[in-house]
């Protein structure tokens, strides 16, 4: 690099991968989340839903009974979002590690705007399967399971934009 050149550094790749790597974070501990709908004596969650009896004797605490939400589906329309920021996670590390960068980008994106697309349509579906397919007498809430579901898919959003931005092609008047 001589005198006169100036280098401009652009981290927008390298904050797109931490964004990838947050979205990642939030969808493991979303998936691992007991709480995703809550109710007065129930409890909803991708993998079991549990329900507190009555209480036989004043004072005493009812016991919960659950069972496995597995079979209704909504871990597999979660999933494959988690596995395809997985993969673009992998994808823009091997690529920013190697020096490819450019190569993969494209790929990147790709892989993430493919998972914005399943969990916002996973998402969307919870609630309409949930209330479709329970009747609950009581005030429900969607709890902070289903938040950090949705606070993944906008990094997941984030970072595919960020790693659509072309960066290194810019005119050397502008500078």
């Amino acid at each position: 690099m001589s005198v006169n050149e100036v280098y401009v550094f652009r981290p927008f790749k390298l904050i797109a991968l931490f964004c990838v790597f947050l979205a990642l974070c939030l969808d493991v501990v979303a998936l691992l989340s007991p709480a995703w709908v809550t109710a007065d004596h129930f409890s909803l969650s991708l993998w079991e839903s549990c329900s507190q009896s009555q209480a036989r004797e004043p004072g005493q605490e009812a016991p919960w009974s659950c069972f496995s939400t597995l079979s209704s589906g909504s871990v597999a329309r979660v999933v494959p979002g988690a596995v395809a920021t997985l993969a673009a996670f992998m994808a823009a590390l091997v690529s920013l590690c190697q020096g490819t960068q450019r190569q993969h980008y494209r790929t990147v994106a790709v892989f993430l705007f493919t998972a914005v697309v399943l969990q916002a349509c996973a998402l969307v579906l919870f609630p309409i399967k949930f209330i479709d397919g329970t009747v609950l007498q009581t005030y429900h809430e969607f709890n902070w399971g289903y938040g950090l579901g949705w606070g993944a898919t906008i990094f997941m959003l984030g970072a595919g934009i960020l790693f659509c931005l072309r960066t290194d092609i810019y005119e050397d008047a502008m500078y």
